[in-house]
């Protein structure tokens, strides 16, 4: 208790900030008339409600948060969240269970995209607009935001900012304040949203749809308005832009706020992890469309350089949009997608999964390995670029790595068990630890998760939640340390 009350009275006071997010679909059920007023004021008074007494049944038990406490706060966040923003969703779709409704705010805010709706074309435009804006928010983090919005709260930002951001590199600040941190990172999100809105309008989808989709692109949430995804468009310029804005995603966004301030592009040049992850994307693109090409798939180079574009930085960079049914290209090519879900995005974006940066300190880990066989004493520290990483930090990644394949194999075996096709568990976990979205088979881009059983489906939460928080942030709360005096 001496850890969790403090913990529920900002929680409380966080559900109180996320009632505002309920302003847009409010807003957009007046524009459109769909019928969905009540049920998101019915949404928002719940979430108010429950804010408000968290905050008040515990108001006594404040006080600045420690280090473990961001821990908990986080998961909390998430859960508690998740299940407050189902009851739009359950109010408005006829039939929709809570299991699937916390499935679908879960993939939205931990940015995933998965989905177990069909008919998305005929959802009202608020609900839709509801299911974007929760992939917006996580994709920066919903925590991040509450610290550089709220820091009236006395809550202890680094502890919070550290729990929730991803990758080993957390304690490189661009500013002296951690609340300007996040403000900073805030404001480049939000300026490269509004370009992507502009740029989508500018292509010829309406303002709903040019909304939603540069929502579910910087976020990497892959949500769409259509059952087809992206493939209703049929437009190579669409597909052109969401590359651009989904590259964009996966470069960590500390780099692009020193571009903006430094008004020069030669950071991105002395990003290794955005040099490693562009030049990985573009020679995957290349050999997959020449594989696709010589095997038949598509007759034409060109049609297959599109396909392969689009397709691999969707399923690469995290996000989940598809343009066409790539479960049905040779498996070589989606499981390779699926492999570079795992490792391709920056540290400090919006992707999930092992992140860049941890696959090339692993990968001169394993270099320095192989020297010393041959040189047992040579001394060689590991780099990435020009930085010396620190044994604690090549240690922590290794850690990590143990940590995220065991999960995946738990969760794949789990299932396996209960009734699911190997190639679908698996995928089915790989695309959600690393918020991927579309796995293959059961689970593959034409389909999506609803055939499912519910405890199926809490896996693939389970799932989600880890991959989103990293699984330290989460896996140390069932520690017994963690919870001791």
């Amino acid at each position: 208790m001496h850890t969790l009350l403090p913990v529920l009275h900002v929680m409380g006071m966080m559900l109180l900030f996320f009632g505002s997010t309920y302003l847009m679909p409010i807003v957009s059920s007046l524009i459109y008339a769909d019928g969905t007023l009540y049920d998101f004021l019915d949404g928002l008074g719940v979430c108010l409600g429950f804010g408000g007494l968290l905050a008040l049944f515990t108001y006594r038990h404040r006080r600045e948060l420690k280090p473990r406490d961001g821990f908990l706060l986080v998961t909390l966040a998430w859960v508690l969240m998740a299940a407050i923003a189902t009851v739009p969703l359950m109010l408005t779709i006829d039939g929709l269970s809570f299991t699937d409704a916390f499935f679908e705010t879960m993939s939205g805010l931990t940015t995933t995209g998965a989905t177990v709706l069909t008919g998305l074309d005929a959802l009202p435009p608020s609900v839709n607009l509801w299911r974007h804006e929760l992939n917006w928010l996580g994709g920066m983090g919903i925590i991040v935001l509450a610290v550089a919005i709220l820091p009236l709260l006395g809550v202890g930002g680094m502890q919070l900012y550290k729990a929730e951001t991803p990758g080993p590199m957390k304690d490189s600040k661009l500013t002296p304040r951690i609340a300007s941190t996040a403000k900073a990172l805030w404001l480049v999100y939000f300026g490269i949203t509004a370009a992507c809105i502009a740029s989508l309008k500018l292509a010829g989808m309406s303002w709903l749809d040019a909304i939603c989709h540069a929502f579910a692109a910087l976020s990497l949430g892959g949500f769409s308005t259509y059952d087809a995804s992206v493939g209703q468009f049929n437009s190579p310029l669409i597909e052109g832009i969401l590359i651009v804005f989904m590259m964009l995603a996966g470069i960590n966004f500390a780099t692009h706020f020193v571009a903006w301030r430094g008004l020069s592009l030669k950071c991105y040049w002395a990003d290794t992890e955005a040099k490693a992850f562009v030049a990985l994307i573009a020679s995957s693109i290349l050999v997959c469309a020449l594989y696709l090409w010589g095997v038949g798939t598509y007759s034409d180079f060109g049609v297959a350089l599109r396909h392969v574009a689009f397709n691999l930085v969707s399923i690469a960079t995290d996000c989940g949009f598809a343009s066409v049914d790539y479960d049905k290209w040779p498996n070589f090519v989606p499981l390779w997608m699926l492999f570079l879900s795992c490792i391709a995005v920056s540290s400090g974006s919006t992707g999930g999964g092992i992140k860049m940066i941890r696959t090339l300190i692993l990968s001169q880990q394993g270099l320095r390995e192989l020297e010393k066989l041959i040189h047992p004493n040579v001394v060689h520290p590991i780099r990435v670029g020009s930085t010396i990483i620190p044994q604690a930090i090549s240690g922590a990644v290794l850690g990590f790595i143990f940590l995220y394949a065991l999960t995946v194999g738990e969760l794949t075996f789990f299932l396996v068990a209960s009734g699911l096709d190997f190639v679908s568990a698996f995928t089915a976990i790989i695309a959600c630890i690393n918020n991927a979205g579309p796995g293959l088979n059961v689970v593959g881009p034409a389909q999506n998760y609803g055939p499912l059983t519910d405890f199926q489906t809490w896996i693939c939460s389970l799932a989600m939640l880890a991959g989103r928080l990293e699984i330290f942030s989460l896996v140390v709360l069932f520690t017994p340390y963690f919870w001791r005096k």
